[in-house]
């Protein structure tokens, strides 16, 4: 059962291929934001999903982070999170980012529990409209 309070942590160390640089968010090489959000959005999918019923899955809605600080590549990074809020299917998590020389990022980020099945026949559908 989802209960406010569950918390998640995932660590990684930044390589090449998640800088600035590398995936187009800037021009240097450093842990780029859209690398730390990934890991914020995985943090907080693998916090929940063992506790999901068979066929349900997460989706990120909405993210208000704020990326305070850059790390080097060959760096560690880890995201903590920790479900503060459950609105019925909605999920919002308190989120901080950390390098080994402190925090670099923080905020909050909402996900809904889905039915992935539906879901999945629902994003296809989009593809007949078009």
């Amino acid at each position: 059962m989802i209960e406010i309070g569950i918390k998640g942590h995932l660590e990684q160390v930044v390589t090449p291929e998640m800088s600035a640089a590398r995936v187009g968010s800037g021009l240097v090489d450093v842990f780029a934001t859209p690398m730390m959000i990934a890991l914020i959005e995985k943090t907080c999918n693998d916090s929940v999903l063992p506790l999901l019923a068979e066929g349900e899955g997460t989706v990120g809605t909405h993210l208000d982070v704020s990326h305070l600080s850059a790390t080097p590549i060959g760096m560690r990074v880890w995201c903590d999170s920790e479900l503060v809020e459950i609105d019925r299917r909605r999920l919002v998590f308190s989120v901080k980012a950390y390098d080994e020389c402190g925090l670099i990022g923080e905020g909050t980020h909402e996900r809904f529990v889905i039915d992935t099945a539906k879901f999945t026949a629902k994003v296809e559908g989009k593809r007949q409209q078009s």
